[in-house]
This record gives C-alpha cells, sequence and structure tokens, in this order.
C-alpha cells in the first residue's frame, strides 16, 4: 500500500498558509458584523453604500465556505488513507491519488491570492490602449489586444464596458478605454500595463512582408469618487473670531463676527466674514472648508494614480515589455517574467492567466530582493 502521508502533511501545510493569506481569523470576526448591517431596516436609504456591504459579504463568505471546504476535503482523504492503510487495501490508492492531485491543483490556483500585495488589488480596473509605431498594423493590433482582455474577462466572468474608443484610419483603433469589474480585476491586469510587441505577416501588406507592429496598455485601478459629505471632527478645527474689516455692509464693521476656520491635519484656512453674525459666517465657513477638503482628496487620489502608473513610454523599438511573435516562429515571451510560451494565438484569444501569474511572481521576487 503506497505511503501518501506526506502529501497529506504537505496540504495540511498549505492550508495553514491559506489561513494566513485569505485572513480567515478576520473574516470571521467579520462575518456576523456584515450580517447586522445588513440586515438593517434603513440599509438601502444608500443604494452605493448596500451594494458595497453585499459585495464584501459575498466575497468574505465565499472564502471562508472554500477555505473550510478544502479543510474539510483533506481530512476525508486522510481519513480514507488511514482506511487503507490498515485494511491494506490496495485499491483504494486510485481514488486517494485523484483527490490530492485535486487538492493540490486548487491550493496552486488559489495561491495566486497570496501575491496580491498591492493597496489596489482588490479594486476594478480601467485600462487604456493606444496603438504606437507600425501604422495600420499597429492600430489592428491595438484591436486584437482589446478582444484579447475582453475575451479573457469573459473566461473570468468579469464584466467588461468599453468607455470609449478611436477607429483607426484604415482598419483596427487608434486607442480604446474600458472597465473591468471583477475580484482583484486590478491585480491581474496590472501585469498588463506597458509595452506590447507584435512580429508577423503583415495583412495589409500586398507583398506578405514581416511587419513589426507596438501598442500600449495604461491599466490603473477604478477607485470611486470620495463622497460628496466630508466629515469634519471639532478636534480637528481651530476656530478664531475677529473683527471683520473692509468692505462688506455696515454690519461687517461693526461686530467680532468674522470666523477664521484652520483645519489642524491639512493646514487649510478658510474665512468669512461676510453674513451678519459670527454663527451665520462660521457655518458659511464650515460649507467652503468641506469643499476645499474634498478638492484636496481628489487632488491626492489623482497623484496617487499618477504614482501607481508611471510616466509614459515611448511605444516603439526597444520599449516592449512583452513580444507576440506569429512569424518566423510561434511565441510569446514577456521581458519581465521571463516567462515564454508557444501559443501566441491562445493567449491572444485571452488566454493570460500563466502570464499574470509570472508577472507577480517576479514582481514579489524583485520586491523581495531589494529588501
Amino acid at each position: 500500500m503506497q505511503d501518501f502521508s506526506p502529501r497529506i502533511s504537505s496540504l495540511r501545510s498549505r492550508l495553514g498558509e491559506t489561513r494566513g493569506y485569505l485572513r480567515i481569523d478576520e473574516l470571521r470576526a467579520r462575518q456576523p458584523q456584515l450580517e447586522t448591517e445588513l440586515g438593517r431596516p434603513d440599509l438601502w436609504d444608500d443604494p452605493a453604500d448596500a451594494q458595497q456591504l453585499q459585495r464584501e459579504f459575498s466575497e468574505l463568505s465565499d472564502d471562508i465556505e472554500r477555505f473550510e471546504l478544502l479543510e474539510q476535503r483533506i481530512e476525508d482523504v486522510s481519513t480514507l488513507h488511514d482506511l487503507a492503510r490498515e485494511e491494506g487495501d490496495e485499491g483504494l490508492e486510485p481514488e486517494i491519488e485523484r483527490e490530492l492531485d485535486a487538492l493540490e491543483r486548487e491550493f496552486s490556483a488559489l495561491e495566486l491570492r497570496s501575491l496580491f500585495t498591492g493597496e489596489y488589488d482588490d479594486r476594478d480596473a480601467i485600462v487604456e490602449v493606444n496603438s504606437g509605431a507600425g501604422g495600420v498594423d499597429a492600430q489592428d493590433f491595438a484591436e486584437m489586444l482589446l478582444r484579447m482582455y475582453q475575451r479573457w474577462a469573459e473566461r473570468r466572468g468579469f464584466s467588461f464596458d468599453i468607455e470609449a474608443a478611436t477607429e483607426g484610419t484604415e482598419a483596427g483603433i487608434s486607442s480604446a478605454t474600458f472597465v473591468v469589474k471583477g475580484r482583484n480585476a486590478y491585480g491581474l491586469l496590472r501585469s498588463e500595463h506597458g509595452v506590447h510587441r507584435l512580429v508577423r505577416i503583415s495583412p495589409f501588406d500586398n507583398n506578405a512582408r514581416r511587419q513589426t507592429s507596438f501598442a500600449s496598455v495604461k491599466v490603473t485601478p477604478f477607485l470611486e469618487d470620495v463622497d460628496d459629505e466630508i466629515t469634519i471632527d471639532d478636534k480637528e478645527l481651530r476656530i478664531d473670531v475677529y473683527r471683520s474689516s473692509g468692505a462688506g455692509g455696515q454690519h461687517v464693521n461693526k461686530t467680532d463676527s468674522a470666523v477664521r476656520l484652520t483645519h489642524l491635519p491639512t493646514g487649510v484656512v478658510v474665512a468669512c466674514q461676510n453674513e451678519r453674525s459670527q454663527h451665520q459666517n462660521k457655518d458659511r465657513a464650515m460649507k467652503v472648508l468641506k469643499a476645499k477638503l474634498l478638492e484636496l482628496e481628489h487632488r491626492k487620489r489623482a497623484d496617487e494614480l499618477s504614482a501607481i502608473t508611471g510616466e509614459g513610454a515611448s511605444v516603439d523599438f526597444g520599449s516592449q515589455d512583452r513580444n507576440y511573435v506569429l512569424q518566423p516562429y510561434q511565441q510569446v515571451k514577456d521581458l519581465r517574467s521571463g516567462l515564454e510560451l508557444s501559443n501566441p494565438e491562445a493567449v491572444l484569444d485571452g488566454e493570460l492567466d500563466e502570464l499574470m501569474e509570472a508577472f507577480l511572481r517576479w514582481q514579489r521576487a524583485e520586491s523581495a530582493a531589494a529588501g
């Protein structure tokens, strides 16, 4: 009777790692809180908040259920293995082996989640595709990439919405922007950010010559707008009252009604002196302060996105991050991770998971090497 104990022990070890990167203990603590929030009678007074809570609860429940099922399956196969060894029943070996193989595949797929370490990896994604050097072939290539990402999203059950697209001069597209919505969409698609290069026999060349063309892909997390309502804690404010000066009517200059508000965390200062009373001036100043803080938050988000996406690179020879070669041989090579695949047609049909995982593993290794 074959001894499967080492493989079962390995699966238990991987289950322990899974508990960590899925944050199972945190999710179990959060679950009853979400159930309470979802049971509020006023839940749908704020539809956006309700939908976010529902999404969080669904993802949380899926993770807990998946972990518990894996845990149970390991125990079941372990029990079956012990029974087979006790009875010397070699006929159970194929069943045990099949289940161990299936569990190992599931852990390998699940462990991709441990590679999502970025702040925005769990968000949806905005993707922009632009044709580069290569004329009409580049515009055709840009459209091929657009289709590739659409097929990939369909395979994963993600939504795919084209926001805007500009047609090419003769074929294909000059550019397109689309939003992919799904769990960890940005975490996966950020592997696509960069310059893509295609080598093939041009379908637009009457002499059937080999053509090299380029396209760029820009991926950013889809961050929801900051709420219009800004909450300000009184402890974060310094309020100064002073006598108004300058134009503003007879009431302004006769009382100490002007108000200056300083938001201590940000240093934003606003003042109002045009209303008739200190109370009115304070209310007016608070409205102005909230508007300024909202603008500041938007600017901060814009700076974050700029830091995430980086500066635009040239979309030309020597700038590529990934090659797709259809002629004279068949290959896709990501120049960052070093992964080479011999099935470019499948990749262009949306089979991107292997490239995405290789990129994430390469990025984690780079981060580790950098300390």
